[in-house]
């Protein structure tokens, strides 16, 4: 493993890793301690008491983050006629059909999300192996495959993003940029917690959630409460 920065073992020795701090005071840190000459992602990793080999505890959905993400969102739209035009008046990026399968079975991948109507998908399911493994397969489950692609267009344009376990059992995700407010990246944090909790598997038993840790892009982790967000 590559040893850190100097930048990085003087931010490490400012932080008690033994600690369980509040989610505010946690935010108010990352940002005190941030040393990063860009503007990184605030990010929090939740483990969740979950049996990820089980499918049926598999935690997936998404949410709306009040504030964003921070990031500028490409969307695409595989949709036809007046959906077409609904998905380019929402403010899709790109919208079509058998040219944008040819694109992407091309190479081109330069986009976030990608929503598509149901009657197409049979099309679509042809990209499924380039698709799938980075996510970005149009799926209903999580909405992106819909007739109504303009309300999940301004919805994804507003900040509605998807979150998913890994095979540890483990949410990553993005809050925010450093440059937010403490308060917004506080709420946006709140906002995906109550998400997770409205997504646990009925079969799921004992502390749902069990350990959370927020920390910047390369910066220190710091473990939080996530039941003090749930009371707020």
């Amino acid at each position: 493993m590559s040893k850190r920065g100097k930048k990085y073992q003087t931010v490490v020795k400012q932080v008690d890793k033994e600690a369980v701090l509040p989610a505010g005071q946690a935010l108010d840190k990352i940002k005190e301690l941030s040393y990063a000459k860009f503007d990184e992602s605030v990010d929090v990793a939740i483990n969740l008491g979950i049996d990820p080999s089980k499918g049926e505890q598999t935690v997936r959905g998404s949410v709306v983050l009040p504030h964003g993400t921070g990031k500028k969102i490409t969307i695409i739209v595989f949709a036809k006629g007046e959906h077409a035009d609904e998905a380019q008046k929402a403010g899709a990026d790109y919208v079509g059909t058998d040219d944008l399968i040819q694109k992407i079975n091309d190479g081109w991948l330069d986009f976030d999300y990608a929503v598509a109507t149901p009657d197409l998908m049979s099309e679509i399911g042809k990209l499924a192996k380039v698709l799938g493994p980075r996510g970005l397969l149009p799926n209903k489950k999580v909405g992106t495959v819909t007739f109504d692609v303009g309300a999940i267009v301004s919805d994804l344009k507003k900040g509605r993003a998807f979150f998913r376990n890994d095979k540890q059992g483990i949410v990553h995700f993005s809050i925010g940029k450093i440059s937010f407010e403490a308060n917004m990246l506080r709420e946006n944090l709140e906002s995906l917690t109550h998400a997770l909790v409205v997504a646990k598997p009925p079969t799921s038993k004992g502390k749902y959630l069990k350990k959370m840790s927020l920390s910047s892009t390369i910066g220190v982790g710091i473990s939080v409460n996530p039941d003090e967000l749930l009371r707020s």
